[in-house]
C-alpha cells in the first residue's frame, strides 16, 4: 500500500520535477501515475505527437455522470535570468509563505486536488470526483483539448462540473479573455543600407505591423467597453508583441523578421472579428513591400487560439463552487486559461483555486500558509458535498 501524503507534500514532489514548458513532464506524470495506482486508482495519460509530454486523468467513485472534475496545468515557466533567493524547484517556507516555481501557478492546485482524489477513495463518495492533469498551458493552452477530447471520447462519466484552479485568491471566476496568437515572419529584399530605396527591410515594415498594435488599442481604450466587458481590466481587447528578432548587420536591410503577436479578446467581440482585421493589415503591407520588391511578403501561423470563459446562466460549476467559497461577487479575469475549453465541450465550467495571480510567473513566486489552507479547506467541503 502507498504510503498517503498530505497535500503540502505532495506539491513538494510536484515542485521537485522542472516541468518547464519546453522540457519533459513525463517524470511528473509517472509520478503522479504511480501514487494512484498504489491507492487502487486507475488512470489515463494522453500523449503528445512528440512522446514527451503527457496529460492525465483519472476517476474516483460511482460509474455515473453528474460528478465534479479538477483541473490544472503540470507545467511552469522559465526560471532563467530571474534573480531567485531559494532554489525555485524546492519548496521553501519563509514566515507565512511557500516560495517555488509553481506554488502558486499551479502546482498547489494540482496537489489539493491528487490528495482529493486520493481522499474520496478512501472515503467513499456518491457523486464522481475526476482529476485533470494537462501539459503546455503555458505556451498557449495546447495540452487541454487533446485531453478534453480524450475524456469526451472515453467510458469515463461525463462530470456536471469542471473546477479549474487558476490563482483566483480561491474567489469564484466566471469569464476571462480569450487569447489568440500568430507566429509572424516578414521577409524582406538585402542589400546595402545605402540603397534603401531598392530593398525591402523586414524589421522596418514588421514594425509597421507592430505599430497598428498600438494604435488599434488606442483605439479601443478610447472606446465605451460593453456591459459584459466592463467588469474586464482592461475592459477591451489589447494587442501585444513581446519579442522580435532578425537582421544580420546595421547596413544591410533586414531580409527577415519574426515575432507574435497577440490578441486577448473580450467576451464582446469574436476572436475571427480580429483575425479579420488583422489579416487586412497583413495584405496592406505586404503589398508595400512587393511594390517594391516582388520576392517579399508576410507570412503568418495560428500559434494558438483559447477560448474565452463566458459567464453561464444557472451554471452547475459556478453555483457548487459559490456553495464552497461562499463568494457571491461577481469576478471576472483578463489572463486566459484552459476553462474556456472544458466550457467550449460542454462542461459548466469555473475557476477557483489558491493563490494570488500577480505572483505567477514572478522571481520568489510564492503561495501563502493561509491561501493553502483555503484551498485545503475548499477540498474538504467538496468532498463533503460529493459524499
Amino acid at each position: 500500500m502507498t504510503t498517503t501524503l498530505d497535500a503540502r507534500t505532495l506539491m513538494e514532489r510536484l515542485i521537485a520535477f522542472p516541468t518547464v514548458s519546453r522540457d519533459s513532464n513525463l517524470d511528473l506524470i509517472e509520478f503522479v501515475e504511480k501514487y494512484l495506482n498504489g491507492h487502487g486508482i486507475a488512470s489515463t495519460r494522453v500523449p503528445d505527437e512528440t512522446g514527451q509530454k503527457a496529460a492525465l486523468y483519472a476517476h474516483v467513485g460511482p460509474q455515473v455522470d453528474g460528478g465534479v472534475v479538477l483541473s490544472g496545468h503540470t507545467d511552469v515557466v522559465p526560471v532563467d535570468g530571474q534573480a531567485w533567493d531559494t532554489d525555485p524547484f524546492e519548496v521553501v517556507e519563509k514566515g507565512d509563505k511557500l516560495y517555488g516555481r509553481g506554488t502558486c501557478d499551479m502546482k498547489g492546485f494540482d496537489a489539493l486536488s491528487i490528495w482529493a482524489l486520493v481522499e474520496a477513495k478512501k472515503r467513499g463518495v456518491t457523486r464522481p470526483l475526476q482529476l485533470a492533469l494537462s501539459y503546455d498551458e503555458e505556451i498557449g493552452c495546447t495540452g487541454a483539448p487533446p485531453m478534453i477530447d480524450a475524456m469526451v471520447a472515453s467510458a469515463m462519466p461525463r462530470a456536471s462540473a469542471a473546477i479549474i484552479g487558476e490563482p483566483s485568491m480561491m474567489k469564484v471566476v466566471t469569464g476571462h479573455k480569450g487569447g489568440i496568437g500568430f507566429d509572424v515572419h516578414v521577409r524582406g529584399f538585402e542589400v546595402h543600407s545605402s540603397l534603401l530605396h531598392i530593398g525591402v527591410n523586414a524589421i522596418m515594415f514588421g514594425a509597421k505591423l507592430i505599430d497598428w498594435c498600438n494604435e488599434m488599442n488606442a483605439e479601443n481604450a478610447a472606446g465605451a467597453p460593453l456591459e459584459m466587458d466592463a467588469g474586464f481590466v482592461p475592459p477591451y481587447t489589447t494587442l501585444h508583441v513581446g519579442m522580435v528578432t532578425g537582421g544580420t548587420a546595421h547596413n544591410i536591410t533586414a531580409k527577415d523578421c519574426n515575432f507574435v503577436l497577440t490578441f486577448r479578446t473580450v467576451p464582446g467581440e469574436t476572436g475571427q472579428m480580429w483575425v479579420d482585421k488583422f489579416e487586412v493589415k497583413v495584405a496592406e503591407i505586404a503589398a508595400q513591400m512587393q511594390a517594391i520588391h516582388p520576392d517579399t511578403g508576410i507570412d503568418y501561423q495560428r500559434k494558438f487560439d483559447v477560448p474565452g470563459l463566458k459567464p453561464e446562466e444557472d451554471g452547475v460549476a459556478e453555483e457548487l463552487a459559490r456553495q464552497l467559497t461562499g463568494d457571491n461577487a461577481v469576478n471576472v479575469v483578463s489572463y486566459g486559461t484552459e476553462a474556456g475549453q472544458f466550457q467550449e465541450r460542454g462542461f459548466s465550467s469555473v475557476i477557483c483555486g489558491p493563490g494570488d495571480i500577480a505572483q505567477a510567473h514572478q522571481p520568489n513566486e510564492y503561495i501563502t500558509l493561509a491561501q493553502f489552507k483555503a484551498g485545503e479547506a475548499f477540498m474538504e467541503r467538496l468532498l463533503d458535498t460529493l459524499a
